[in-house]
């Protein structure tokens, strides 16, 4: 895991996630030899420290606190994702969509509409409960999460490592017991999942539960019957606090009829439809829009904005979205062809005075 070997297939995977224009990143691989060679000796002799993060916010749509690595620290993650990752993919359950290989949101919202189909055509009715845990990654317990991987780990040296980049990060909920781990971190998305599948076993194994999916800390469970429903939210409830230490975000769980639309993962699954949700309409067209000002402007390449536009596109695929996608394409091309004299007009507003 730790080899130069090793760290240089983690640092090439770590470029490849488009970081090279990056300060740091260029400053790292200045003296790339030289940084991967100190790594490897301060991982081989366990004299590795992680260093600190750099704390800012993004709107995703919702505003999200990130926590950055150090370049150095990052090669690090990659290089312990690689060997750790495949330890513990076999045990995750096949409807757990969250940064995982083949997954990920649109193939969740197909599984979605294919259960809840299933159960509305079989009975005629169909209803779903939506769940959200409360702040979960600043909330998840080291000690319970060193607990689960160590029965799997059974190396101490991974073990050290594992418990020095879990250690490296903390949460305004930690108290007597170390809380938390960085959304932005590679290993972070890997722990959630380990964390969380002691839940999805807990629903498919302990409950028998047949129609169910989780991304990250959303989950639904498709049934016909809604007592059925209600008498799982405490079950759930219990066990996550028990378990887990972990609860349901009180105005996040709903149950509704299928016939309601099911909002999940960004699109609203209907019997006959699924529309994308409003707000990432909104956000898709601001979005693309803000990438064309930016064109103009000689901030991105053509190369660039069009491969913005076909992703957007994509986005609309998955949905019944014909218009919307014309309305898209319509305002692209206006965006695009617009007067340089209104872009004239515009720019020379005057700008507001920032002390």
């Amino acid at each position: 895991m730790v080899s130069v070997e090793s760290l240089l297939n983690a640092w090439d995977e770590f470029k490849k996630r488009g970081k090279r224009k990056k300060r740091d990143v260029q400053v790292f691989e200045l003296r790339l030899e030289d940084n991967l060679f100190r790594l490897h000796r301060d991982l081989k002799n366990k004299r590795y420290k992680h260093g600190q993060y750099v704390g800012f916010y993004i709107r995703d749509p919702k505003v999200r606190h990130i926590h950055k690595a150090g370049v150095r620290d990052r090669i690090v993650h990659h290089a312990l994702f690689k060997y750790i990752n495949p330890i513990f993919e076999p045990t995750f359950i096949a409807d757990s969509y969250s940064a995982r290989i083949d997954k990920g949101t649109h193939k969740g919202v197909e599984r979605l509409s294919v259960f809840a189909q299933k159960v509305f055509q079989t009975h005629g009715k169909c209803f779903v409960l939506k769940c959200d845990i409360r702040k979960f990654f600043p909330t998840i317990d080291h000690k319970i999460m060193i607990e689960i991987i160590d029965r799997r780990i059974k190396d101490p040296d991974a073990m050290w490592l594992i418990k020095i980049i879990l250690g490296s990060f903390s949460s305004e909920f930690s108290g007597n017991g170390l809380k938390g781990a960085p959304i932005g971190n590679l290993t972070s998305q890997l722990f959630a999942n380990i964390y969380m599948n002691e839940f999805d076993q807990f629903i498919k194994h302990d409950l028998g539960v047949k129609y169910y999916i989780r991304y990250t800390d959303d989950f639904v469970i498709v049934h016909q019957d809604r007592n059925y429903l209600l008498e799982l939210q405490n079950k759930i409830a219990d066990f996550l606090d028990a378990n887990l230490k972990l609860s349901l975000h009180p105005d996040k769980v709903s149950i509704r009829k299928y016939r309601q639309g099911i909002d999940f993962l960004g699109y609203v699954n209907l019997p006959k439809a699924r529309v994308l949700r409003t707000k990432v309409r909104h956000r898709l067209f601001r979005k693309l829009k803000q990438r064309v000002e930016e064109f103009r402007a000689g901030e991105i390449t053509e190369e660039i904005l069009l491969r913005s536009f076909d992703s957007y596109l994509g986005v609309l695929s998955h949905a019944d979205s014909y218009e919307l996608e014309q309305e898209l394409r319509h305002k692209f091309w206006e965006w695009i062809k617009e007067p340089e004299s209104a872009k004239t007009k515009r720019d020379s507003r005057p700008a507001a005075h920032i002390d």
